[in-house]
């Protein structure tokens, strides 16, 4: 979990920023707390640290961003977590909204294919106290089935198709969260899975536009 007073000087800033989410929308008091309490500062380069609690998408580097804080609360309260699940991350980014998913679930797991970013997460996630959380250097659409099946999978990057190693590892009553479309052409959908594990119905329901960068790998678009 993310410490408590780490960062006590941005303490308003966090405080702003989730009564700013929940103005917009945002309703699950856990999501909302864990937006107060994460310090997404350190999740930011230095050079935009200053704008680290503006609702808005800053770059990280090597091409990529760190989403709206807004974004990613909408991403979280549609997983409807209870705090007992094991995830899978595709994507790494930043790791901010890996310490959010921290602070909402059991276990992390999260996959990065830029190992630049993957090592400045885990520097960052180790600045915030972030315990709860593993990394892999990879291919995300491939996911991690050392540690399958999971209980909730989120995709970080917009695709044309689900990867299907990522429906082999969702849990039977699993949900899974992707941008599904070509080019800025996305769509967020909820991907859930029911029945037995490798049988049973998997439903995907379309939950609004996305804008994501592209997920890059064998199961979806070419670096």
């Amino acid at each position: 979990m993310v410490s408590r007073g780490l960062g006590d000087s941005f303490g308003g800033y966090r405080t702003r920023l989730a009564e700013t989410l929940r103005a917009a929308g945002i309703r699950d008091l856990a999501v909302l707390r864990a937006v107060a309490e994460t310090p997404r500062h350190l999740f930011v380069p230095e050079a935009v640290r200053h704008r680290a609690y503006e609702d808005a998408a800053l770059p990280i580097g090597a091409g990529q961003t760190i989403s709206r804080p807004f974004t990613q609360a909408r991403y979280l309260e549609a997983l409807r977590l209870t705090g007992r699940e094991r995830v899978l991350e595709v994507g790494t980014g930043s790791g901010y909204q890996t310490a959010l998913l921290a602070a909402l679930v059991a276990q992390v797991f999260s996959v990065e294919r830029v190992r630049a970013l993957a090592e400045a997460a885990q520097r960052a996630l180790r600045a915030a106290a972030v315990a709860n959380v593993s990394i892999l250097m990879g291919d995300g659409t491939l996911g991690w089935s050392a540690y399958a099946p999971y209980d909730a999978i989120v995709v970080a990057a917009g695709g044309p198709e689900v990867p299907p190693p990522l429906v082999e590892q969702l849990a039977p009553g699993g949900r899974m969260l992707i941008p599904l479309g070509h080019g800025t052409d996305q769509t967020l959908t909820l991907v859930e899975r029911s029945g037995a594990a490798g049988q049973g119905e998997v439903r995907h329901t379309p939950l609004g536009d996305a804008r994501f960068v592209p997920l890059v790998g064998e199961h979806g678009v070419d670096a």
